[in-house]
């Protein structure tokens, strides 16, 4: 490649002119306003389902009500702010899985972005007509193959992109603590393997796209992803630390005042290893003081209430309100990399102007 733009990312009929996913962030850290400035930018913005209803009055009350209610207001939100493709990332992990994959194809979702667990089932909500885009997040070739014969013989269905995700992402981590530094698992490493893995379920003359995610932060960064066959990128840490994420202003900080060293792997109670800005929230429950909750719904499946320190739903919404005393924040290994918090628009346009600049 030489330093000209980049190419856009397809996935079926949809085109991003930016080859840029904006990484799903629950509990409400993207929602419209992120989703919708993103997609203006020419790339695919996310919204995230995980917690979306906490954010509601009575989002504790009426728990399942809430999220279909308020997964609905943002995705009709987004949709007035922006003419762009729109996506919305749903964990295999939340109990409420299937009533947040129903309401977003009901609303004319461009791209269910699903991990946390293997979407195995995800097809079958589908209707004939219904154009929704059905992107698995894995962690290994194998995970991909696996969800890709699967939709094959149950479903006689493809996918239409994965998304590989490598091990210096953000929030929870689809690898064993021990992977997270093992070269075998860095994400220049998984990419090919993907590509490969898909290779046996490609159409002619149409490979199923694969979209590399976890620590891409420049422009360079994303040449090389795309230099090793990757059709584009999904990015998070990065879209936080701008004017339109929906988290407060004291979480963007966060991001901004973190040093070399100011992450942390902790072990989260839904019992996958994850990323977050270590704070004195962090320290209490690494010293085994508890915070005191009561669940009002069982809401990650692989949650144990009974054995959990806190509350990881109600850590996250505090967080996403600024109440970092009570919470904390997920974010990117190179979360101390962000210096300053910039419009989604410049950001894209600075991505770019390095992606050329790095084929020089």
């Amino acid at each position: 490649m030489n330093g000209s733009t980049w190419k856009a990312l397809r996935i079926g009929d949809l085109v991003a002119r930016t080859p840029i996913v904006q990484g799903g962030m629950g509990v409400g850290i993207s929602l419209s306003g992120l989703a919708s400035a993103t997609a203006n930018a020419g790339g695919i913005g996310v919204i995230a389902a995980a917690g979306i209803g906490l954010l509601e009055p009575d989002g504790f009350a009426d728990f399942l009500g809430a999220n279909i209610r308020a997964l609905r207001r943002e995705i009709r939100r987004a949709r007035k702010l922006t003419k762009g493709i729109l996506g919305v990332n749903i964990m295999v992990a939340l109990s409420n899985f299937a009533d947040m994959v129903r309401t977003a194809i009901e609303e004319g979702i461009d791209v269910i972005f699903s991990g946390a667990g293997l979407p195995v089932n995800l097809p079958e909500f589908l209707k004939v007509g219904v154009r929704t885009k059905l992107v698995p997040i894995v962690s290994s070739g194998r995970a991909a193959a696996l969800i890709a014969r699967r939709w094959l013989d149950k479903y006689a269905y493809r996918p239409d992109a994965f998304v590989v995700e490598g091990p210096r992402a953000g929030g929870h981590l689809g690898f064993k603590r021990e992977q997270l530094e093992d070269p075998k698992y860095a994400l220049e490493t998984l990419v090919p393997e993907v590509i490969e893995a898909l290779t046996p379920f490609a159409g002619e003359d149409a490979p199923i796209p694969v979209i590399a995610g976890g620590g891409v932060y420049t422009g360079a960064d994303i040449r090389e992803m795309l230099e090793l066959g990757a059709a584009g990128v999904q990015m998070a840490t990065r879209f936080v630390a701008t004017d339109e994420c929906d988290a407060d202003p004291a979480f963007k900080e966060s991001y901004v005042a973190a040093g070399e060293g100011d992450l942390e792997i902790i072990a989260s109670p839904v019992g996958m290893p994850g990323r977050a800005v270590r704070n004195k929230f962090l320290e209490d429950v690494e010293a085994g003081r508890k915070a005191p909750y009561s669940c009002p719904y069982h809401c990650i499946v692989t949650c144990d209430p009974e054995k959990a320190p806190y509350c990881i739903s109600l850590a996250l919404l505090n967080a996403q309100k600024g109440r970092l005393d009570k919470g904390f924040a997920f974010a990117g290994a190179n979360a101390p990399r962000v210096e300053k918090i910039v419009p989604v628009s410049r950001l894209v346009e600075s991505l770019e102007e390095e992606y050329r600049a790095s084929g020089n």
